[in-house]
């Protein structure tokens, strides 16, 4: 429910798939979604669009041999910044250069991949010339009253479409915004994380609710690879109970919280072999422990590398611990030899498990 009874918005899924597949799709933007811009511009409204992903491209690629630049310090590829010119990691903030040609087949055809804030940004301006646009993620809000500046001029509608990350989504209260886009619903639902599905329920939900929160009917619009996915449906539908029933039942046939408690160990090193060993090591001291009996209903899960496997030149190993109770895990560890061991973290009740 909303506060003083306000309706919530209508939303529409949107099956970029199939569009695509069709041709219909113009860059990152369904019809339906250009068609809702212009007439909410039309009649003075205000647009919202959310893009959980900064920069003009999540990626450069060589188009002949498939080249994709990466950070040297992280293992992630690097993220086009046109506003810079610059490719840059989003985990230790390097930046490298573009390269003029391909260093693996000097081709010099290479091509961004994906849309950023960015590049939605510059495509809008060419789509609405007419529209006063702002931009608001990580690169806009560096300077000082640089985030203040930009929701006053957006809420005072001497801005009418906002483009942003997850800053755009969450706690906005502007009566005008009568749509909210959201390009890629699907983004953050296939995380090998448990709590992937109930984050991105939230971040949708939340989306969706800066639209019609005045007298006027917001509309809301859901594009996704994914349309047949039952998460983005129960966030469709506002559905916050069947999502809750479905998402605790998972987690109890899969031995999650609140149906146990977790402790997550993560190894750094500089070294990726000395790191995948000390991880090994843990793993086999839990493993002796329980077979002699101290630990008997603990579940192991790894040593494995973490998503990211290294951030600023350290490998990182993690091993997920699963208990009812976690205590004479916590104790075993306490009186064990890697008690001190510095370059062992323990993480209790972790908010994410990659």
């Amino acid at each position: 429910q909303r506060f003083q009874g306000m309706q919530l918005p209508r939303i529409e899924v949107v099956d970029v798939a199939r569009l695509q597949h069709r041709k219909e799709m113009k860059g990152p933007f369904s019809p339906l979604l250009l068609t809702s811009m212009r007439e909410a511009l039309q009649q003075g409204e205000q647009v919202i669009l959310f893009q959980n992903r900064r920069g003009f491209a999540p990626m450069v690629e060589c188009h002949q041999c498939g080249w994709v630049p990466r950070c040297q310090h992280c293992d992630v590829s690097l993220t086009l910044h046109r506003q810079t010119n610059q490719l840059t990691c989003h985990y230790c903030g390097y930046t490298y250069q573009i390269p003029d040609r391909c260093p693996c087949c000097e081709s010099k055809d290479l091509r961004s991949r994906g849309f950023g804030t960015e590049k939605i940004e510059e495509q809008i301006r060419d789509l609405f010339p007419e529209a006063r646009i702002a931009r608001m993620d990580l690169d806009t809000t560096r300077t000082r009253n640089a985030y203040e500046r930009i929701i006053s001029d957006f809420g005072a509608g001497r801005t009418n479409i906002l483009i942003g990350t997850q800053m755009v989504a969450k706690g906005h209260d502007i009566p005008n915004v009568t749509l909210v886009g959201v390009l890629s619903a699907d983004s953050a639902l296939n995380l090998p994380d448990y709590r992937a599905s109930e984050r991105a329920f939230s971040l949708l939900t939340q989306a969706a609710g800066r639209a019609g929160r005045g007298g006027k009917a917001g509309h809301v619009i859901f594009q996704t690879y994914d349309a047949e996915n039952r998460i983005i449906h129960l966030a469709a539908t506002q559905d916050y109970d069947s999502f809750a029933k479905e998402e605790l039942e998972l987690r109890q046939d899969f031995f999650y919280p609140p149906f146990s408690q977790l402790l997550k160990l993560t190894v750094l090193d500089k070294d990726e072999g000395k790191g995948s060993a000390l991880a090994q090591r843990v793993a086999m001291f839990l493993q002796r422990e329980q077979l002699e009996g101290r630990l008997q209903d603990l579940l192991i899960s790894g040593p494995f590398p973490a998503l990211v496997a290294k951030v600023r030149d350290l490998y990182r190993f993690n091993i997920l611990l699963k208990a009812q109770d976690l205590q004479p895990v916590k104790e075993a560890l306490l009186h064990s030899e890697f008690k001190e061991q510095k370059n062992l973290y323990f993480d209790v009740d972790p908010a994410s498990v990659i």
